[in-house]
């Protein structure tokens, strides 16, 4: 069983962006998508009080929790003090050392409930550990998977559609409404799945650098931002006039740009 009082809501933390998913139906809906097998190695970042925990568990896998919220973590030890396929560890996610939790060669699985306050940061560092991931299967506000996935010439393509789509295949498997957590957010969330490219299509560091350039003034041509860069020549070469936004160039064309650059 999970850690879930008689007020599934209480003690939630607004620092650390808790909410604690409840609803049992999405719960077996995200390990059904994330499929483990017995035995095998799943790190988990935010257990919460364990629900998606236990479920994994009931599973078979053995699992790896990431928590930062220390009195979470003396309750998830307490409450498994027995289950020898569970590891807690206390430790901020945006600093944790994941390489560290597998065996030199191993890859890691990586699934959690992302606090809505750090998605976008942690995303951009998980997708930088590469070759070192075999998937994720994450919750996400709605609006930040709507990010991930967006497509050239849409509001919503930016800098994560670019460097999550250069590094991955990726794909909402699930929609959430607000009435599966506890607290309920004021935001519907999504389940996304991401399995990195098996060959890295340029240098993660480069593309970053070209698409934080580009998008950071969104609204401004290319010339003005990329053209220090490339010169006109260049962009022309790749099918980019010097006049188009960045939310109007591919993100084969941006890969494009990154292996060009110096």
């Amino acid at each position: 069983m999970s850690l879930f009082p008689a007020n599934p809501g209480a003690g939630a933390r607004k620092r650390f962006g808790q909410h604690f998913l409840v609803d049992q139906q999405i719960i077996e809906d995200i390990v059904r998508c994330i499929g483990p097998a017995a035995g095998e190695r799943i790190v988990e970042i935010g257990p919460g009080r364990g629900a998606l925990t236990t479920a994994l568990l009931r599973q078979g896998a053995c699992v790896e929790a990431v928590e930062i919220d220390r009195d979470l973590v003396r309750e998830l030890r307490r409450h498994f003090l027995d289950e020898a396929r569970l590891t807690v560890h206390e430790g901020d996610a945006l600093t944790f050392d994941f390489h560290g939790l597998v065996p030199p060669g191993e890859r890691l699985r990586i699934v959690g409930n992302l606090p809505y306050n750090i998605s976008t940061p942690l995303m951009l560092r998980l997708l930088k550990l590469g070759q070192g991931i075999k998937d994720m299967c994450f919750m996400l506000q709605k609006e930040v998977a709507d990010r991930l996935i967006a497509h050239p010439g849409t509001s919503d393509y930016g800098r994560l559609a670019v460097m999550t789509q250069a590094f991955c295949e990726a794909a909402v498997v699930l929609q959430v409404p607000p009435t599966a957590f506890a607290p309920p957010p004021r935001v519907d969330s999504s389940v996304v799945m991401l399995r990195p490219h098996e060959t890295p299509p340029c240098s993660f560091e480069t593309l970053e650098k070209i698409v934080a350039e580009a998008f950071l003034h969104r609204r401004k041509m290319l010339r003005q931002t990329l053209g220090r860069r490339f010169s006109p020549e260049v962009l022309g070469s790749l099918g980019i006039p010097v006049t188009d936004r960045p939310e109007n160039i591919s993100v084969q064309q941006f890969i494009a740009l990154a292996t060009l650059a110096r």
